[in-house]
């Protein structure tokens, strides 16, 4: 078993097999909360658990993907091409909405976190809980956090939030197209750009621009925190 597992192959594969095992499960079920990410986390965690393998075998295939996290972003830049004219035409729109979205993610975050008597330590961890995560775990870093939780706190916004947008869309009979990838992108990085490409292309290109300009406004807020005395 040593064999099989201390090697390369071994994370890759595993990593795209169960995640390709959950995408099947959920067009099977039809069901948004089922998240093939999620389910392959949870997949990972247990086999390695119970089977002995450690960690450090399963990483040097895991740290290949993840390495991609950065560059592959920049795969979502295709279809922004694709919709600069409908970005020029509604650009203070977009622009606002971004703000407003990064305002109220870290702004609920400080809020909470002081009500519920939560310390220091976790409120800065959770402060980059809606950008993409190489971004997230920069933030956390600078901040001293604890960039474990960083990471799950991006995961689960990212779930929570593709799962329900179709559902607050609705409700609220949000219909532009923009509105709905400015909200997604905003709000749940990159796992809400997916659900706003199946969406359609105007709103996985509007998600795509919020993922980047959304980032780049919560490390400003966060820098500006700082300088406050804040953190």
């Amino acid at each position: 078993m040593e064999k099989l597992t201390d090697n390369h192959l071994f994370g890759i594969l595993l990593s795209v097999a169960v995640f390709y095992g959950g995408m099947y499960l959920r067009q099977r079920m039809r069901n948004n909360w089922i998240n093939p990410l999620l389910l392959a986390i949870a997949t990972i965690v247990i086999l390695l658990t119970f089977s002995g393998i450690p960690f450090e075998n399963y990483m040097k295939g895991g740290s290949v993907i993840h390495a991609f996290l950065g560059p592959v972003t920049v795969v979502l830049a295709l279809p922004l091409y694709r919709q600069r004219k409908l970005l020029i035409k509604h650009k203070y729109s977009i622009l606002g909405g971004i703000v407003a979205g990064v305002v109220s993610a870290i702004g609920s975050v400080v809020v909470l976190c002081r009500l519920l008597g939560l310390n220091k330590l976790l409120e800065r961890s959770l402060l980059g809980h809606s950008v993409t995560t190489p971004i997230g775990i920069g933030i956390s870093n600078t901040l001293g956090a604890v960039e474990g939780i960083t990471v799950v706190s991006i995961i689960i916004t990212g779930i929570v939030g593709a799962s329900v947008a179709p559902f607050l869309y609705k409700l609220f009979r949000i219909v532009h197209p923009v509105a709905k990838g400015i909200g997604l992108g905003t709000a749940s990085h990159a796992l809400g750009t997916t659900k706003a490409i199946e969406m359609g292309e105007t709103e996985g290109a509007m998600s795509s621009l919020a993922i980047g300009v959304a980032a780049v406004t919560t490390v400003i807020a966060v820098a500006v925190l700082q300088w406050l005395g804040w953190y």
